[in-house]
């Protein structure tokens, strides 16, 4: 049993002192945001060499990402039908202006109409049958009088003439039988079940939802209501983090918060092994002194370098016991920037979910500096003019700024300064 007194104690007992730990080599690099997103997509990579899929009822494939491709087994619509509340006509009785026609039986939507006989105008409402014979729809508007006879009155409308397909939906006009309505990999929103549902389609392949295990390190950090003692913070980054990814649509196994102490780290992680996709850590990832996750991974494939972002420079990246994990830094705005950057976007990616963060370039409302050699993500706030203001300083301890915030203004590697009025990246979060 662990003592809860700190111990840096190494992942093998009987190996090393934690201060010739401190001293083993590790691999460490400066890596661009590019090609840290390229190895964190490699690692994910495996996660779809084994299909993890599952059928599913339409409505519950909701925020899911499609594991198949959909062909249309009908057409949309599956039959010719009005456009709006008029006369089913045949364009060729009114080819010499204004004509009166006798005004035949009606259609209402859901039925099958009679054939259309020359001469004759069937009442008809929006979204029914077209009666064989009939080309066209003139609008109840245009028809002298503007109103519908009642049911089997002997009547006569004059309308005008029309071309042939006036106001007519075609039989497959929308999707044609046969046609690819949905790719695999497509993010199923409300727009896409409804479209499922009116081809009839009842069920679908979806991708399974990735499990999670996360877990924030740190001696100081102590749980929300927990007694805060002096020198004590209370941990933002699990709910910070859990958040997001549930929104991302993802299942979180929230681990809590773990000692600095390796080997009690250790033990958490295989005891989750075998039953989570995927490991997130927060925290003990930089060159200090009691960097527990560093400290862990020594006998791992993890590597650990230096992404030029700010904030969220730190960065752990590997497999433990063959599941993929991700190390990010312990600031709060740095992790969830760590998320935003090099995880949530590759899982939309991979498994059709999450559907990408809106984004779109926006003007400065006032001028900026930057770390030319970083790619600086700052917090924003959207103005009434359609300009950007940014939300508080560069710190990654700024979660009031993060919590007013908008969007997240990308101010891209190379660039120094922007003045007033320059258009900078901007994500919807």
């Amino acid at each position: 049993m662990q003592s809860n007194e700190k111990q840096l104690t190494p992942l093998v007992h009987n190996g090393p002192s934690p201060r010739t730990i401190e001293k083993q080599p590790t691999t460490e690099e400066n890596r661009n945001v590019s090609r840290h997103v390229r190895a964190v997509r490699d690692v994910l990579q495996p996660l779809l060499s084994t299909p993890r899929h599952e059928r599913v009822p339409v409505m519950d494939a909701l925020g899911r990402g499609l594991a198949e491709t959909i062909l249309a087994p009908m057409d949309l619509p599956p039959f010719d039908n009005s456009q709006m509340d008029g006369f089913a006509v045949r364009s060729q009785d009114l080819t010499d202006g204004h004509g009166a026609l006798r005004v035949g039986a009606p259609g209402p939507a859901g039925a099958v109409p009679e054939p259309l006989v020359p001469g004759v105008a069937a009442p008809i409402m929006t979204g029914a049958m077209m009666p064989a014979g009939a080309n066209a729809v003139i609008p109840i508007e245009w028809a002298v009088p503007h109103i519908f006879p009642p049911p089997g009155a002997l009547a006569t409308v004059t309308l005008p003439s029309t071309a042939a397909g006036s106001f007519v939906r075609r039989r497959g006009s929308d999707v044609a039988e046969g046609d690819c309505v949905l790719a695999f990999g497509t993010h199923l929103g409300p727009r896409q079940l409804g479209l499922l549902s009116a081809l009839g389609v009842t069920e679908v392949t979806v991708h399974q939802k990735v499990t999670v295990l996360l877990v924030t390190t740190g001696d100081e950090v102590v749980e929300p209501g927990d007694r805060r003692a002096p020198g004590k913070i209370y941990d933002a980054n699990n709910t910070l983090l859990e958040a997001s990814m549930r929104e991302a649509g993802l299942d979180v196994v929230r681990a809590g918060i773990i000692r600095d102490e390796p080997g009690v780290l250790s033990e958490l992680l295989k005891q989750h092994a075998s039953h989570v996709d995927l490991i997130v850590t927060t925290g003990g990832v930089s060159k200090g002194a009691y960097e527990v996750v560093r400290q862990t991974m020594l006998d791992h494939p993890v590597e650990f370098s230096h992404v030029e972002i700010q904030p969220g420079g730190p960065q752990g990246l590997g497999t433990f016991d063959g599941i993929p994990i991700l190390a990010f830094p312990g600031n709060p705005v740095s992790c969830l920037i760590s998320f935003e950057m090099f995880l949530r976007p590759l899982l939309g990616e991979l498994f059709g979910t999450p559907k990408p963060r809106a984004t779109y370039r926006t003007q400065l409302s006032h001028a900026l500096t930057s770390p030319p050699r970083k790619h600086q993500v700052r917090r924003g706030v959207l103005l009434q003019n359609g300009t950007v203001r940014l939300e508080g300083g560069e710190g990654s301890h700024l979660l009031g700024a993060l919590a007013r915030s908008h969007v997240l203004v990308h101010i891209p590697a190379g660039v120094s300064e922007l003045a007033e009025g320059e258009e900078v990246e901007v994500w919807v979060i």
